[in-house]
């Protein structure tokens, strides 16, 4: 399969998707729009139309204005439906929300994919720090569930770099007193009569909190990967996550992808992409930014039937409006 961009609502996408992949995804991403009540715009190169939009800004990527959380539940469900539809034997969703749905939303993915399909969250804080009096909420929540096949076993790369973390200071002074004959530090353990080694400069298997990668700010040296596009996550999240549970050649989806960051590195790792946004602002930033990696795709605009009204193979035209 061509790798595929395109302007389109999730729900119609992820419908043709599944006619175009009769095996499904082996991981769908989606960072939908949080229920924060706000019209967010896009920033241009000069800078201009920053952060949440006048009411006639025509430069507004995304609407997250719902009435409150029955009416985001209510455009979540059936998007969730069509995702769950397309996940191949042993695929992922990774749903990535904020404290304002996460309760909500964990109890529609439970109806919707079965209890059993849980496969846990992860806490990802970004590091911005607390604000203003009491409580502040400096995490994001990402729930995991899985289609679930005896003869497909989820992906779980534990051992990849990207999934180690440091020891504590207080572990390595406590358990790592050995030193090999190249100097390196580690400690023994014997499980089930067997004597097993691990060195202190390997780090540990990583955990579901996750405090390492800053989110998009401008004074962090990952700014250079700023589109201007609203609450756009950094390039490491997206690489952890598609190292961690997916094998080279697997096909990635984002159906709400904005900015394109999970295009952007699933093409770079090796992956297939397919992606969508209903969102023109969004599908011009994703194409100019796939066309600057040098990432050759396919585009598409589809209708409320699924079909294809306008496309081109490659990236002749994109950044186009459409």
């Amino acid at each position: 399969m061509t790798d595929v961009l395109a302007h389109a609502d999730a729900t119609v996408f992820l419908a043709a998707l599944r006619e175009r992949e009769p095996r499904g995804v082996d991981l769908c991403y989606v960072d939908p729009p949080f229920n924060v009540g706000s019209a967010f715009s896009a920033r241009s190169k000069k800078g201009e139309s920053r952060g949440r939009a006048r009411s006639a800004d025509a430069n507004v990527a995304y609407e997250d204005q719902w009435g409150g959380i029955d009416g985001f539940l209510g455009f979540l469900e059936p998007r969730l439906e069509a995702m769950r539809d397309v996940l191949a034997p042993g695929g992922m969703l990774w749903l990535h929300l904020d404290h304002r749905a996460v309760h909500e939303a964990k109890a529609l993915c439970d109806k919707l994919f079965g209890r059993d399909a849980s496969l846990g969250e992860v806490i990802w804080v970004p590091g911005n720090g607390a604000r203003g009096r009491g409580l502040s909420m400096t995490h994001q929540t990402l729930l995991l569930y899985g289609k679930r096949d005896p003869d497909h076993p989820f992906v779980w790369n534990d051992d990849h770099p990207l999934l180690r973390e440091p020891y504590a200071r207080t572990s390595l002074e406590m358990h790592f007193r050995s030193l090999d004959e190249n100097g390196r530090r580690y400690r023994e353990r014997v499980i089930a009569g067997k004597r097993y080694r691990y060195y202190a400069d390997e780090g540990r298997k990583l955990g579901s909190v996750w405090t390492d990668i800053p989110a998009m700010v401008a004074n962090t040296p990952i700014k250079k990967e700023g589109t201007g596009y609203p609450t756009q996550k950094p390039e490491r999240l997206l690489e952890r996550i598609i190292q961690w549970v997916t094998l080279p050649g697997a096909l990635v989806c984002d159906p709400m992808c904005g900015s394109g960051t999970t295009l952007v590195v699933a093409a770079r790792l090796g992956r297939r992409f397919a992606g969508s946004d209903r969102s023109p602002v969004a599908f011009k930033v994703a194409a100019e930014r796939l066309a600057r990696e040098g990432v050759t795709f396919e585009t598409a605009v589809m209708d409320g039937r699924g079909e294809t009204t306008e496309g081109a193979e490659g990236t002749e035209g994109v950044g186009a409006e459409r």
